[in-house]
């Protein structure tokens, strides 16, 4: 796999907008940047230029306004992103990670529905018929992550 060179911050952000909303003018990228930020026009603009020099956006000519499209699919970027981050942060340590990041907000029913099923189908949990046992601490965190993930369910369907 050729690895894609890392976006920013603010260029994931960017990015995050044209993987949600398709295809998009400088303008839409600008009012759509989830931090919430207030920036210029030319700061996005020159966010904007730079991903399409790094080769992570495509930019089309409509008339007088330039459209960005992402050039890769979300997940072939978020994937060395969550990698780097699981490794720099928790030191591989995914059941700690799935911990910290479901303190960071709520999940909706279809999300936790999805990712119950995901977690059922997950190749990373081991199997009760393996020879090998899990960790205890991954049972731990894994029993953690599903407490977690019923609160926050609860919690945003009293909203």
């Amino acid at each position: 796999m050729i690895r894609i060179s890392q976006p920013s911050n603010l260029e994931l952000q960017a990015l995050t907008v044209l993987w949600h909303l398709g295809p998009s003018t400088v303008a839409t990228v600008l009012e759509e940047l989830p931090d919430g930020k207030e920036r210029a026009y030319t700061t996005v603009l020159t966010v904007m230029q730079n991903l399409e020099k790094k080769g992570h956006v495509r930019r089309v000519k409509l008339g007088r306004a330039h459209v960005y499209q992402a050039a890769h699919p979300q997940k072939s970027v978020v994937s060395e992103a969550v990698e780097d981050f699981l490794t720099n942060t928790f030191g591989g340590r995914l059941g700690e990670a799935i911990l910290a990041l479901l303190s960071f907000g709520t999940l909706n029913a279809d999300e936790k529905a999805e990712i119950s099923k995901h977690l059922k189908n997950s190749k990373t949990l081991v199997s009760k018929k393996s020879p090998k046992k899990a960790a205890p601490v991954a049972k731990k965190a894994v029993k953690a992550a599903k407490k977690v993930a019923k609160k926050a369910a609860k919690k945003s369907g009293k909203k």
